[in-house]
């Protein structure tokens, strides 16, 4: 069943123009009943809009009559289709706004996942509605571009070529196939050739600026290697002497020597 906050609205193919006064608009998705209200109220009264679904079926049925939105949230442990299961099938039948994922239930493994799936942010709900409405904020702003700003621009640096319109990664003109933070993680790395990019600067870049999680003040490292184990994976799988990446357990990492920043003149704009 469908409760809804807010009407008439329609789907957008992404997030709202630069400079509008409208509110920002989101689907939440969550089969808790009393949880799903509660919180819709209070981002409403944060100065959301929202449409509520209990699950993931009533959620496409209403996308396919359309409807506006800048974010779609959704709850990890959906009934029917999971969460992780709802976010590819939004991104086959084409829609491609940016995603959050609740969960009562958090684990390194899901958010793992979370973000193989091309995921945003991964937030427990724990965290309280306030901090989601944050985090809300921050995606939707970060995903804001001039429209003159949107060219199909291709940046190289060696045998790399980044197309961050479409966010694909190729190695030898082969597509790595890395989701969406592996890309952000490789376009940093690759815009600071042959200097490190700390441990911190990379988890903010999968993350936003002051993200915390994992166990203590540095839990985060683990997640960062975790990250890059499986970039250089992919990487390898098309080249196996790849070994562009390189770490300094003191500090982070490093895309290439200093010596490799040359390669990136060759119409790059890092």
């Amino acid at each position: 069943m469908c409760a809804v906050v807010a009407s008439d609205i329609r789907l957008r193919g992404g997030p709202q123009s630069l400079g509008r006064e409208e509110p920002i608009r989101l689907i939440f998705v969550d089969d808790d009943d009393d949880y799903r209200e509660a919180v819709a109220a209070e981002l409403v009264n944060l100065g959301f809009v929202v449409e509520s679904f209990a699950d993931g079926v009533s959620m496409l049925a209403s996308v396919a009559n359309g409807i506006v939105a800048d974010v779609i949230v959704l709850d990890w442990s959906l009934p029917t289709m999971s969460g992780s299961d709802l976010l590819p099938r939004l991104r086959r039948e084409g829609i491609q706004l940016p995603v959050i994922f609740l969960t009562g239930h958090s684990s390194q493994s899901h958010e793992h996942l979370a973000f193989d799936l091309g995921a945003l942010d991964f937030v427990d709900k724990l965290r309280g509605v306030p901090i989601l409405a944050k985090r809300i904020r921050v995606i939707v702003e970060s995903s804001k571009r001039p429209a003159e700003l949107e060219v199909d621009e291709t940046q190289r640096c060696g045998r790399l070529m980044l197309k961050p319109r479409v966010s694909r990664a190729f190695w030898n003109a082969i597509d790595v196939n890395l989701t969406l933070t592996e890309f952000n993680i490789v376009r940093l790395l690759a815009s600071n050739v042959g200097n490190q990019v700390t441990y911190r600067a990379v988890y903010d870049c999968m993350h936003h600026v002051g993200f915390r999680a994992g166990h203590g003040n540095e839990g985060y490292r683990t997640n960062v290697r975790s990250s890059i184990k499986r970039i250089r994976k992919k990487f390898r799988l098309i080249d196996p002497e790849f070994a562009e990446i390189e770490n300094d357990p003191a500090i982070g990492y490093r895309w290439g020597r200093p010596v490799a920043a040359e390669r990136c003149a060759d119409g790059g704009r890092f």
